[in-house]
């Protein structure tokens, strides 16, 4: 079951702040919903989210996403204090995995991780240019352990 990538979102900026660490900037969001949906489409073969993500200047972005978030600038985005979301338990594993791993990293290091990836590199950068789920699924395929 896809869910909505604003869903996703928040689960993600939860999960920073409990880690606490700093909160989460919207362009290390950003980096974070590619990496949580490569993986998913890579394990399951099913996107995490519906929304499609698109190749920006500084890396994937989701614009709605983007959108609501871009008030904050380069500041952390404070978590929702609800999450109406309940992932399964394999999706649950995988999607705090995924966060364990690629969290650790600043967004600037996203960035440049993400630019050295084919599913990005590969589409001219630009809004409105699709990072196709097909190429991130081939991609995060090879690199699952």
């Amino acid at each position: 079951m896809a869910y909505k990538a604003i869903q996703i979102a928040q689960l993600l900026l939860s999960k920073a702040a409990e880690s606490k660490q700093e909160l989460m900037s919207n362009l290390k969001l950003q980096k974070m919903l590619y990496y949580e949906q490569g993986f998913h489409l890579a394990a399951f073969g099913t996107p995490l989210f519906e929304e499609d993500i698109e190749a920006w200047m500084y890396g994937p972005v989701v614009p709605d996403v983007y959108n609501l978030y871009a008030k904050y600038e380069a500041c952390g985005i404070e978590p929702p204090e609800k999450i109406d979301l309940e992932l399964s338990e394999e999706e649950t594993i995988l999607f705090n995995n995924v966060f364990d791993v690629y969290n650790q990293y600043s967004a600037t290091k996203l960035v440049e991780m993400t630019h050295n990836e084919p599913p990005w590199s590969n589409v001219t950068p630009g809004r409105g240019n699709i990072i196709s789920q097909e190429s991130m699924k081939a991609f995060f395929q090879t690199r699952l352990a």
